[in-house]
């Protein structure tokens, strides 16, 4: 079994900048030359997320949405009492999405559905700096 490491980094907009990364990673997975396998995209940030969507605009608008009616911004959070940062919604929507994605590689190319992207959510409340670890091991 191999194992390839590398990283992608980036700046956000801040809270909900939505950025698709697909192009980067399957460029990486294409430079690991591993040809079975799996790629895995990991964020390290409490206030980052990984995920999967059809990169189009109506859900790029109805993602946001969704995430104001399950963890809504104007609601009392025990993280922005105790810190004081406004960014408690951002950590509970962060931990609902996950920090992470893996994808099956098959014939050296990442598998994906037709429309699927492979997308970092910014959850925090101002601009980042961000990297996401993206491995690919396999044969």
């Amino acid at each position: 079994m191999s194992v390839q490491t590398d990283e992608i980094s980036f700046d956000t907009k801040g809270e909900v900048d939505i950025k698709d990364l697909t192009d980067r990673v399957e460029r990486i997975v294409e430079r690991s030359e591993i040809k079975t396998g799996l790629v895995h995209c990991f964020v390290a940030g409490a206030t980052g997320a990984m995920s999967v969507i059809e990169f189009e605009p109506g859900l790029l608008e109805d993602f946001p949405r969704m995430l104001e009616r399950i963890a809504p911004k104007d609601i009392e959070y025990m993280h922005h009492l105790k810190w004081n940062d406004g960014n408690g919604h951002s950590h509970v929507r962060a931990t609902l999405i996950g920090p992470e994605v893996s994808l099956p590689v098959r014939n050296g190319k990442m598998v994906r559905g037709t429309w699927q992207r492979v997308i970092f959510i910014e959850l925090d409340v101002r601009n980042r700096s961000r990297k996401v670890l993206v491995t690919v091991y396999g044969e």
